[in-house]
């Protein structure tokens, strides 16, 4: 059951760029979540979040952000890097069930109720935040 206090929070993880990032973003995720009882959104949360960190960390050289936020009964996983390419486009999942990279995106698509993506610029670095939302009902 989502925490009784309605009160929006957000937390920001930097990351380096490592490919232990993502288990260790995940790792916190799940003790944020489970901290605002919101532990029936775990698995999902965890699939996203390991998704958006590993495109950060696979395609840009520089350190990375995982952000969560929550508002309004809504769960939002972001990944911000400084690199200001728009992410590619998902595919469709039925044909690229059988590679073993470039599901990234297209897992978001079918597993959130929203995602997107924005440009940002950050203490003067130019960059962008893929993010998806996540409905606690």
């Amino acid at each position: 059951m989502p925490e009784n206090n309605p009160e929006p929070w957000q937390y920001v993880l930097s990351i380096p760029n490592d490919p232990r990032a993502v288990t260790i973003s995940r790792r916190t995720l799940r003790l944020i979540l489970a901290m605002h009882g919101l532990i029936n959104l775990v698995d999902v949360a965890e699939l996203l979040a390991a998704e958006l960190v590993a495109n950060a960390v696979r395609h840009t050289k520089g350190r990375a952000d995982l952000r969560v936020s929550w508002s309004a009964g809504v769960l939002r996983i972001g990944a911000w890097d400084g690199d200001p390419q728009p992410p590619e486009p998902p595919r469709q999942l039925d044909r690229i069930a059988d590679l073993e990279q470039g599901r990234g995106l297209a897992l978001v698509r079918a597993c959130s109720d929203l995602w997107g993506w924005q440009p940002q610029s950050r203490h003067g670095n130019r960059g962008k935040f893929v993010w998806c939302d996540l409905a606690a009902a």
